[in-house]
């Protein structure tokens, strides 16, 4: 699988992305989540801590103002090795890191290093039987940017708002310009009137739903993974589902 998850700010991409990583690790698989979004997300809902400083500007270095470029030694398996963490089940987490004011410049690096680790994992033998699931931050910008060389899916969340579907739209035409699988999920649901009309607002089918399901929201407020603190709940069903469409499709 090699997925990025994309939408507008508060849709919930941290929270599909980190539990569609944790349920595909559970099954058995080696995965990799990519968290590229400077705002707090993906590492709590894959039930580990966000890491805030921006460690990966060790990788990469600068001569005489010139480009960034990654240090000696430093290819895609050797940075995984020193800079990812290891969340429940397995799943290796590599951050950007959460900005700060004093890390601005740490930050600026590390957000380089980040775009050269991803434009490697695909040369790097070791990662070929593993998944790939990254979250990235609100908006299009980073697939413009191309900030998710490895995926071949987008999946675009989007909730019943118009701030959101505009958000969808231009995400998934900037996806199937990338010549990648587009999927539209639908976050966020009540009733099946909501998903037609977002699929009438989107302009096309969505693959799945979620529900407005309290226990997503209870494990957000308590800030625990999904998968851990209600793993028999309707979201974790329906997500359950989106990767069996995502298999399908693969």
């Amino acid at each position: 699988m090699r997925l990025s998850v994309v939408g507008k700010g508060g849709a919930g991409k941290s929270m599909v992305s980190g539990t569609i990583a944790r349920m595909v690790a559970q099954r058995g698989g080696r995965v990799l989540a990519l968290d590229s979004d400077p705002m707090p997300g993906m590492a709590r809902s894959l039930g580990t801590v966000d890491t805030t400083e921006p460690l990966l500007a060790e990788a990469v270095e600068r001569v005489d103002g010139g480009p960034w470029r990654l240090k000696r030694g430093m290819g895609a398996v050797t940075i995984v090795r020193r800079f990812a963490h290891e969340a429940p089940d397995g799943v290796l987490l590599v951050q950007i890191g959460k900005i700060t004011i004093e890390d601005h410049p740490a930050f600026l690096a590390a957000t380089q290093a980040y775009w050269q680790l991803v434009h490697r994992l695909d040369e790097a033998r070791t990662f070929d039987d593993w998944s790939f699931i990254g979250d990235t931050p609100a908006g299009p910008r980073q697939i413009a940017a191309d900030f998710s060389p490895y995926a071949d899916t987008y999946l675009v969340v989007v909730e019943p708002t118009w701030q959101s579907v505009l958000t969808a739209r231009r995400a998934a035409k900037l996806g199937r310009m990338r010549e990648a699988r587009v999927l539209p999920v639908a976050n966020k649901v009540q009733t099946a009137a909501d998903r037609k009309v977002l699929e009438q607002r989107l302009g096309e089918p969505v693959v799945a739903t979620i529900p407005l399901d309290a226990d997503i929201k209870e494990s957000d407020r308590l800030g625990l993974a999904l998968v851990d603190h209600a793993p028999e709940s309707r979201g974790v069903k329906a997500i359950q589902k989106i990767i069996e469409r995502i298999d399908a499709r693969v």
